[in-house]
């Protein structure tokens, strides 16, 4: 069976170095897409899924560093590399603060890069892999994501894709706090008071769903976040 290739964003205005690299790496079974303008970087990120995002720090219209903050807002786990002619350690600095798994200085190998993305993208996929087939005890109640199940006495509650997806990012953080915006950002896209307002009911949903078990309460942290606390 076929499966997709891996989607790279690739953000370089040089021209030469943007085609080559995109002809190396798609040789090497990547779908890349190339963009030599942050904005239409950006606006490229917002209309695809994309595995990897490749940044030239100094692009026109918008740099490398601010394309990166745009997308950590829309998507916070997906890998990013800067390419960089900047080599000043405040720049390097800057982009790994930035949320950068890598900051490779040109010129650069090929070869290394490609290695360096295969490594990160399987890094990833286990990572994938182990969260979804993650299940957890909660009191009384037994949640399996991967099903979309809530188990207590034996009855089963499927709970809808955000309901699911709330409820898991809630038991990764069992007992601790779960930052509003990483759930608004992560689940609904963007941390808008409309997608604030739909959170909300989805967290009274689930309020309603655990009922049965008097040691476990989703705790509302007045402008933070929400606490899934489960008592022993």
């Amino acid at each position: 069976m076929d499966t997709a290739k891996p989607k790279i964003l690739l953000c370089e205005d040089d021209t030469n170095l943007g085609q080559v690299l995109k002809n190396y790496l798609e040789l090497n079974d990547y779908d890349v897409t190339l963009e030599r303008d942050g904005r239409l970087g950006l606006a490229a990120f917002q209309r695809e899924k994309f595995d990897i995002c490749l940044l030239d720090v100094m692009m026109p219209n918008m740099d490398g560093f601010t394309v990166a903050e745009e997308i950590r807002d829309i998507n916070p786990d997906v890998p990013l590399f800067f390419l960089s002619a900047k080599t000043m350690k405040d720049d390097i600095i800057q982009g790994y603060k930035l949320g950068a798994d890598d900051y490779i200085t040109k010129p650069f190998d090929s070869e290394v890069l490609l290695h360096k993305i295969k490594a990160i993208l399987k890094r990833n996929e286990e990572t994938h892999r182990e969260e979804a087939n993650a299940e957890f005890d909660l009191g009384k109640y037994h949640f399996n994501p991967r099903l979309r199940e809530l188990i207590v006495n034996g009855k089963v509650q499927t709970l809808s894709p955000k309901e699911n997806e709330l409820l898991k990012m809630l038991s990764e953080y069992k007992n601790d706090l779960l930052p509003r915006e990483a759930a608004l950002k992560k689940i609904w896209g963007s941390d808008t008071y409309f997608n604030g307002r739909s959170m909300d009911v989805y967290i009274a949903k689930l309020r309603k769903y655990l009922k049965e078990d008097s040691k476990i309460e989703i705790v509302n942290i007045h402008g933070n976040g929400f606490r899934l606390v489960v008592s022993d």
